[in-house]
């Protein structure tokens, strides 16, 4: 986090999910515990999982995991921490008289904390800003856990922008910009990140949202329904999770005769593990298995047009807040 403010009276916080700190094994092993303790990410009680996190998950998981980041990890770091750092610059050069800084729920840097060096330096207001575009309790509210312990300057929390106009905009015109580089354009893809099917029948309006992104993206480029299809990654454990499976729905799409997919994740602000080694590498292997072409769309990141979007749903959030 660098800049200074021009005014101590408002900031805004813009906060990832986090990331190692290396891709190491003990790096990993560091931020899985702390994620993986999380009783919104998993509820079972801790007498029961923390033995079993600590003494068979993390030992076995973490040295699979930190491959897999070193694969895509950056000469700045991790490129979530990267991405997330450059946009929360980026949106500070269009938010003038406003603090705009970064921050993590899990690893560094730490949102608990930097909450706590924003009460010390005297700021007024806060703006949380979680980079989650849909809501979910396992993500979004995890955040507001955090702003809910914290004491100090007033604090406001943005619970999703899924449909905020400036961001559809950006996502379409990313993947306007992607087909127009290479004259065609595939089958799209919108890949989510999944949720254990509980979850969404407890109420959790995620699943909605998603769909409801989806729909208004593929509006905004003009595609009709059999032009585009939904599906959920990143399955962890035994659970019932969200469905269609992203993997499946490739296999399908490959058995209709389809060989060309252009694939988007537009649950994720910037891109990471989950896009950039399972999509992009792993997802994509696959689908070349079964005779097609898989063609990654990356995330919005750090470029100017979702410094624009976020910067447009702080300044709406602060304008109702004042």
């Amino acid at each position: 986090m660098t800049g200074t403010s021009q005014t101590p009276d408002t900031a805004v916080v813009v906060v990832n999910l986090g990331t190692p700190s290396a891709p190491t094994a003990a790096a990993v092993r560091r931020y899985l515990g702390e994620f993986l303790s999380d009783r919104r990410v998993v509820s079972l009680p801790p007498l029961l999982w923390q033995p079993l996190l600590r003494g068979v998950i993390l030992p076995l998981r973490a040295p699979r995991v930190a491959p897999k980041y070193a694969s895509v990890w950056l000469d700045g770091g991790s490129p979530l921490a990267v991405y997330t750092a450059g946009l929360a610059r980026a949106m500070r050069d269009r938010m003038p008289g406003v603090r705009v800084l970064d921050a993590m729920r899990y690893g560094e840097p730490s949102l608990a904390r930097l909450l706590q060096r924003l009460r010390d330096d005297g700021l007024r207001r806060v703006l949380v800003l979680p980079l989650y575009p849909q809501y979910s309790t396992t993500t979004t509210a995890s955040v507001g856990d955090v702003l809910a312990r914290a004491d100090g300057p007033a604090l406001r929390m943005v619970d999703d922008y899924h449909l905020a106009p400036e961001w559809v905009a950006a996502v379409a015109g990313s993947v306007r910009a992607h087909r127009a580089e290479r004259d065609d354009g595939g089958h799209l893809l919108f890949s989510f990140h999944g949720l254990p099917q509980r979850v969404a029948d407890a109420g959790d309006p995620y699943p909605q949202q998603c769909e409801a992104s989806a729909r208004a993206i593929a509006a905004a480029l003009g595609l009709p329904d059999h032009a585009w299809s939904l599906s959920y990654q990143s399955r962890f454990g035994r659970e019932r999770w969200l469905e269609p499976a992203t993997d499946a729905t490739l296999d399908a799409l490959a058995a209709r005769g389809i060989r060309t997919v252009d694939v988007i994740a537009p649950g994720f602000s910037v891109d990471c593990l989950e896009t950039l080694e399972e999509v992009s590498m792993m997802l994509a292997e696959r689908f070349a298995e079964r005779g097609g072409t898989l063609r990654y769309i990356p995330c919005l990141n750090d470029s100017p047009a979702h410094a624009d979007a976020m910067a447009a749903v702080a300044r709406r959030a602060l304008d109702a807040w004042a």
